[in-house]
């Protein structure tokens, strides 16, 4: 079965121009991946362009644009004797940006992401594309050497901007980078990043976990019945008492995922991965877990329907995004608050919760393989080692010591 093409004004995606992107749409096996042609239109432009009557110059050279970026798109899946997103993709790219900027290049990913619903990260390669801009503006390949980085290093230090987010920055430029070569659009020899060139900083690991001294004041915590308050302390219970789970993939969980006494899922974070050893997380649900979904879960209990009711059907993908990350915001505010009357002197957020998981397994004696299979990791980097699995029996064993006070 050969794809589908078809050209369309993306409305999803206003720009500050009041215009929209023009992309092709390609539809292979009921997926569907949206490609940029370079072309942003209003809607009226975009109606006189498909429309019966006889366009003017510009709007001629307009539509012979987009055509010939439609053209291009055929002739690729004509060539290909296997068609899949990935081989297109590399020679969809190559040929339409082999003289393309670093900042085009910024625009195309981002609007992969856009068109993947990857709401969060389109936020962060924003920032990072951003933020590069204004330390150099019309920045190109050619300027970013271990040399001009170094300085972007200092100049962020200069504002008061974390080690963190020049990570966070800089791994960005770098994902861009690594697409350029594999396009062809510069050169191996211009990559600036690595032993003897420029090494990205990492965030110091400041120690954030909770004592379970601190973990019986919270559990213990009289908030208001039915409160908001309440609500923010049961979640964050919740994420710590379930394997340190983080908020979005605690707001994605279905009915479905119960299974018995366990949770059964995959992280949102790793969902996308093109690995087939994808890791489904599973987690012992404690009494006190199971309390919490009886309080807060919705009524309906349907397979398909969202355990708890913060994101619905009906949101679409930057909405849930939104919404999730003002719960998480929320959860935050009190746990705070919670954590001021209690005089526990550390910042307590969601991440503290999956930091004290993992701190409090490591204390009571589990494995470094455990403790990253319970919390999903999915590379050896991240937790020393990694084994394949664990009986449920162990499981429920450390389950059992996060609240052994």
């Amino acid at each position: 079965m050969k794809p589908t093409i078809v050209l369309l004004l993306d409305t999803r995606t206003k720009k500050k121009s009041l215009k929209y992107p023009v992309k092709v749409r390609i539809i292979y096996n009921r997926e569907s991946k949206y490609y940029p042609t370079g072309i942003d239109l209003l809607e009226d432009d975009w109606k006189i362009l498909n429309g019966d009557e006889k366009l003017k110059k510009d709007k001629r050279e307009i539509k012979e644009t987009i055509i010939g970026v439609q053209g291009k798109a055929q002739a690729i899946i004509n060539d290909l004797k296997t068609f899949s997103f990935a081989a297109f993709e590399k020679l969809f790219y190559k040929k339409q940006s082999a003289k393309g900027s670093l900042i085009e290049l910024y625009d195309d990913y981002i609007d992969r992401l856009k068109s993947e619903d990857r709401i969060g990260t389109v936020t962060t390669y924003q920032s990072s594309l951003k933020s590069l801009t204004t330390f150099k503006p019309k920045l190109t390949f050619e300027q970013v050497t271990p040399e001009f980085l170094n300085e972007y290093e200092k100049w962020m230090a200069g504002k008061n901007k974390s080690v963190t987010s020049v990570g966070i920055y800089l791994r960005s430029l770098r994902t861009i980078f690594n697409e350029a070569i594999n396009i062809g659009t510069v050169s191996k020899e211009m990559y600036p990043f690595g032993k003897r060139k420029y090494e990205i900083p990492s965030g110091r690991n400041i120690k954030k976990a909770l004592t379970l001294n601190d973990i019986k004041k919270i559990y213990t915590y009289p908030s208001p019945e039915g409160s908001s308050e309440e609500r923010a302390k049961d979640f964050w219970m919740f994420c710590y008492l379930c394997n340190g789970i983080n908020i979005k993939d605690i707001v994605l969980l279905k009915f479905k995922n119960i299974k018995g006494d366990y949770l059964e899922f995959v992280r949102a974070k790793t969902k996308r991965s093109t690995k087939t050893n994808q890791k489904t997380i599973s987690i012992y649900l404690v009494p006190e877990a199971k309390s919490i979904i009886k309080k807060w879960a919705t009524e309906n209990n349907l397979a398909d329907n969202y355990i708890f009711p913060v994101i619905n059907n009906e949101m679409d993908a930057a909405k849930q995004h939104a919404v999730t990350k003002q719960f998480t915001k929320t959860i935050n505010k009190y746990m705070d608050r919670i954590a001021g009357d209690l005089k526990i002197d550390k910042h307590v957020t969601t991440y503290t919760a999956r930091h004290t998981f993992s701190t409090v397994l490591k204390r009571s004696g589990a494995s470094v393989e455990f403790i990253g299979e319970a919390l999903g990791h999915s590379n050896k980097k991240t937790t020393e080692s990694y084994l394949d699995s664990f009986e449920k029996d162990t499981q429920k064993e450390f389950a059992k010591k996060l609240l052994a006070f």
